[in-house]
């Protein structure tokens, strides 16, 4: 400080003291306009105090994936945030299984078999909260040529429709596995055959990809774009989700040997691992067939806890329970999220299709998110994950995300960002 400023301090010191003990009017003093900061540097009073816990966390977290790629050869990438930071991000593995070798990479897009679902439910609610769905309508006012009656977007959302299998509907009458089987190609065989329902709708749980698979079409009528397209324009790219998208088939071409620019599943039950082909049933989107990354993923979860693509009031119909308690049922449903009795206040949803497995686990309560791709049919399963979750070492300390800078990097607005209201005083 300038011996000018340090008087004028003293001076102002004087002034307010003298002001308070005596009546006369003292003459204003015009305070120096200062016109530059002073450099100060900022290592020298700042240490990341963090930085060790956070350290520590990750070494255990790598610790356990070791012992995994060791003792059943984990194969795949891993994201583990706590507090809203991105604790560990790192790959095991190949992506050529069958000769072992070229590594996998944190940035390499997996196929996310139905962690696919919690994705569809979001576009639904997109379109719910635009007064274009709602939730306890017959579905037929969507999909007119439904021969079902009393079907809900709710009852598909919480897998309560009773509907049979389209995979085994599919299996018994489509004439040529070359040609791909689509979501319109799904309805009109539901349409033409007329299989027997499990139950009727609302009276029972069954978990059944039809329901994911029917809302992705409803998607489409409703909004008039494509699924993919959809998925694109309201949540892939204003999330700067760069690596997500909906493979997608055209109802002209032949099944193609392989899906392009994505981490090859493997069946790992052979003597050597087997490369998994593409399949006409690939075809059928919404209940599986997204395309993504870890890092993606962790974006869209991040989009969920600050309010940016819905209302509250409107996302947290996702996590509440859709199914009555049942003693046979351990965990409930809520919309693309499955709810664990056995973990208050935690999400998840995990994946299988034709030899790719993923994980999505969510601990809301303790701001914990584990993400896990795999491209083999056979790996840990998700006790390991869990462990992870619940670690009560080493807890990290909270950060924030700056949605105003996410917003400018991005080039996009987020009109529902209720985050910044529901924490104003944090």
């Amino acid at each position: 400080m300038s011996k000018r400023l340090y008087y004028l301090f003293i001076i102002c010191i004087l002034t307010l003291g003298f002001s308070s003990c005596s009546d006369k009017e003292e003459a204003f003093i015009e305070p120096e306009v200062i016109k530059a900061l002073p450099v100060i540097n900022v290592d020298s009073i700042f240490i990341n105090l963090d930085e060790e816990v956070i350290k520590k966390k990750a070494e255990s977290i790598d610790k356990v994936f070791n012992n995994l790629r060791r003792k059943v050869g984990f194969n795949g990438t891993v994201l583990y945030a706590e507090q809203g930071r991105i604790i560990y991000n790192k790959a095991w593995g190949f992506r050529n299984l069958r000769n072992r070798c070229d590594s996998l990479q944190v940035e390499d897009k997996f196929q996310l078999s139905s962690v696919s679902k919690m994705f569809t439910a979001e576009a639904v609610m997109i379109l719910k909260n635009e007064g274009k769905i709602d939730y306890d309508v017959d579905i037929r006012e969507y999909i007119p040529e439904f021969p079902y009656e009393g079907i809900t977007t709710r009852h598909l959302l919480n897998h309560r429709s009773g509907l049979s299998r389209y995979e085994s509907l599919a299996d018994a009458k489509w004439p040529n596995r070359k040609e791909p089987f689509l979501n319109d190609d799904m309805i009109e065989y539901y349409v033409k055959h007329q299989p027997t329902p499990y139950f009727k709708p609302d009276k029972g749980f069954n978990y059944s990809n039809v329901n994911y698979a029917l809302l992705a079409s409803i998607v489409e009528r409703v909004s008039g774009m494509s699924f993919a397209d959809f998925m694109k324009d309201r949540i892939f790219e204003p999330l700067g989700m760069n690596d997500s998208y909906i493979y997608e088939m055209r109802p002209d071409t032949l099944v193609s040997a392989y899906i392009e620019n994505v981490v090859q599943g493997y069946y790992m039950d052979r003597r050597r691992p087997m490369q998994a082909p593409n399949e006409y049933l690939n075809g059928v989107k919404g209940d599986k067939m997204m395309i993504s990354n870890t890092e993606d993923m962790f974006k869209f979860w991040t989009a969920i806890d600050y309010g940016l693509l819905v209302p509250d009031s409107i996302q947290d119909e996702a996590f509440k329970p859709g199914s009555p308690k049942s003693k046979k049922r351990k965990d409930n449903y809520g919309f693309g999220w499955r709810i664990p009795s056995k973990h208050p206040g935690c999400y998840y949803h995990y994946g299988w299709w034709k030899a790719y497995r993923s994980f999505f686990i969510r601990d809301d309560i303790n701001d914990k998110t584990i993400i896990v791709l795999t491209n083999t049919n056979k790996g840990p399963n998700s006790d390991h994950f869990w462990k992870i979750i619940n670690d009560k070492s080493n807890p990290i300390p909270p950060a924030s995300v700056n949605i105003s800078y996410w917003e400018t990097k991005i080039g996009s607005r987020f009109p529902y960002s209720s985050y910044r209201e529901r924490n104003v005083n944090e």
